[in-house]
């Protein structure tokens, strides 16, 4: 079967309205309160002079109010979810200031992702401090984008932001956003970065956003789709760890924020790694004692749409995977803005982590993260196509296949915005394909945990100057379903580091390590694990051309020769985070 059959079977079309903007509490019940007060369209200047379009909703007209502070890409704050999360501020006796965006809806300036939030988001934090009706005190939630803002603002460590609650948001934008493995996040990144900036009001146009982004070069992407977007262009152009990305490097700039933060993820989020990482950086080098003591970190069996539905691509979690969104938030808030609640379970003297268990489909506790009683057991690649603890002893082994970028694997699951294809799904459809390894253990005989820091180290040769290698894990049950639970990538020339391009010499074996992010599963007696190797992940993935040419600047492409080697001197393998059983 083609890639593009198989494509086509899993999605026909993608329009711009089935992206998720990851809305958290969609059945908050609440209404406005009686004595509500309202003020629309305010102009609110920033320091270069541009007025910001900002609604203001008041418990009542007198008194003065702890705030919480949306700013927003999407909508101009009448939508429904927008809303909600209005009449949630209100009736729990804050204020909400909803405001769009520079560049957005009526909002005056110039659009450009992320840079532009910085100083706007300092800004604005300060006018709210200055206003009649404000304590003084500014918290922050929301998810993606409504995420990311927060982390912005808080570079500046204004002193009326003191608290936020990032869900499903980047912290490293270069390894999370646009190059993850130093491969360009294709489907994400054209569908948000062509499509939904492309205009100022969202409006959704009739793209094919799998097979309309097969054109080549990448360079002409936007145009070739109908628009001329210069971030889009920016991204293309800075393919390396440069000083374009380095100010959105926000787990590297800990040390210039302070504010507790609740990091709330998703197993399955596009952004699940930087979650993570801004969960630890922050809690070990913010910049005062008490954001770094004020650190929480919550991870479900979600999708960036998070905590939307207990069932995610074909794996069904269980009612108590999904958690009261409100309550949680305003238990954050109070004790953080009012110090109502000396008790509150997500701060005082409690676990800083919890985290789901998939496969168990439980909730658990935790102190630290990673957690502190894991052992990291490497699973070794044996050219048998076994997978074992046992490390190889022969002196040589190898497998090999052949990597067409015309015809690359087709996406199927993981880590991905795009709601029909993110999560857990069984990957049957691509048995049978001839550029994909599989690598499976003996059945497990007893209930076994890896929860933690997952990552692969695969030695490798190929015929290509550059080429991609990727790792899957996937969960096999006994019935002979098969589903992904976490895949990573390594572009060949950034094996030394994401700064320093270098290209390989063909047939030269080469030792990649794999960063497969982190998860948290519970093997059933008669689970296996499978490891599947391969080259390509699209359209998830930019396809690696094999040619070493300059990034997105060409269209040539040639299929690459890759060998895997497992052997005593090349001992390929993963490396699971296994917790002992107590």
């Amino acid at each position: 079967m083609s890639m593009r059959h198989l494509v086509f079977g899993l999605i026909i079309t993608l329009s711009l309205s089935s992206i998720s903007h990851g809305q958290s509490f969609p059945d908050f019940k609440q209404a406005f309160p009686d004595t509500l007060k309202v003020m629309y369209h305010v102009p609110v200047a920033m320091r270069d002079g541009v007025n910001l379009t900002t609604d203001i909703y008041l418990p009542t007209a007198d008194g003065k109010y702890p705030t919480l502070l949306i700013r927003d890409m999407y909508t101009n704050g009448s939508s429904a979810g927008r809303q909600k999360y209005a009449k949630f501020a209100t009736a729990n006796g804050y204020a909400l200031v909803f405001q769009s965006v520079r560049g957005r809806y009526d909002s005056e300036g110039k659009w450009y992702p992320y840079f532009q939030e910085i100083n706007d988001g300092d800004d604005t934090l300060t006018w709210i401090a200055k206003q009649s009706w404000s304590d003084g005190k500014v918290g922050m939630f929301g998810s993606s984008y409504l995420a990311s803002v927060q982390w912005l603002a808080a570079i500046n460590k204004n002193p009326a932001l003191v608290a936020i609650a990032p869900a499903v948001s980047p912290g490293n934008y270069y390894r999370d956003v646009a190059y993850p493995g130093g491969a360009f996040s294709l489907l994400s990144r054209a569908s948000w970065g062509i499509g939904l900036a492309g205009s100022r009001t969202n409006m959704s146009f009739p793209i094919d956003w799998v097979n309309g982004i097969s054109h080549l070069p990448l360079e002409n992407l936007a145009e070739n789709v109908g628009f001329k977007v210069p971030h889009f262009q920016d991204w293309l152009n800075h393919p390396s760890y440069d000083d374009y990305w380095k100010p959105l490097n926000l787990e590297a700039r800990a040390t210039e924020m302070a504010v507790p933060a609740l990091n709330i993820g998703g197993w399955f989020d596009v952004f699940l790694r930087s979650t993570i990482g801004s969960y630890q950086t922050m809690a070990k080098e913010s910049a005062s004692a008490t954001s770094r003591n004020g650190q929480r970190l919550i991870i479900g069996p979600w999708p960036h749409g998070w905590n939307k539905s207990s069932k995610l691509g074909d794996v069904e979690f269980g009612e108590t995977s999904l958690i009261d969104t409100p309550d949680m938030l305003i238990e954050w808030f109070d004790y953080w803005m009012k110090g109502s609640d000396a008790n509150s379970n997500l701060v005082s003297g409690k676990a800083p982590v919890r985290i789901f268990i998939m496969g168990e489909n439980v909730w658990r506790d935790e102190q630290e993260w990673p957690l502190a009683r894991t052992e990291y057991r490497p699973y070794y690649l044996h050219a048998d196509k076994s997978l074992s603890d046992k490390a190889p002893t022969a002196t040589s082994g190898a497998l090999n296949y052949d990597y067409d970028p015309a015809d690359p694997v087709p996406t199927l699951g993981g880590n991905i915005m795009m709601p029909k294809l993110r999560g857990p799904y069984d990957q049957k459809p691509l048995d049978g394909r001839k550029d994909i390894l599989r690598f499976v253990t003996e059945p497990f005989t007893k209930a076994t945990e890896f929860t933690g820091p997952i990552s692969a180290e695969i030695y490798a040769s190929s015929s290509a100057p550059d080429t991609d290698f990727m790792a899957k894990l996937i969960i096999v049950k006994p019935d002979g379903t098969a589903f992904n639970l976490v895949d990573g990538v390594i572009r060949a020339r950034y094996r030394e580091g994401f700064d320093t391009p270098k290209l390989i010499e063909p047939g030269k074996v080469y030792k990649y390590e794999i960063d497969m992010w982190a998860s948290s599963y519970m093997l059933s007696p008669g689970d296996r694990i499978r490891i599947d190797v391969t080259s390509s992940n699209y359209p998830r993935l930019a396809r690696n051309l094999n040619t070493g040419a300059d990034f997105a600047k060409t269209s040539k492409m040639k299929i690459a020769n890759q060998t895997i080697h497992m052997s005593k001197q090349y001992p390929s393998s993963i490396i699971l985070p296994m917790i002992p059983s107590e």
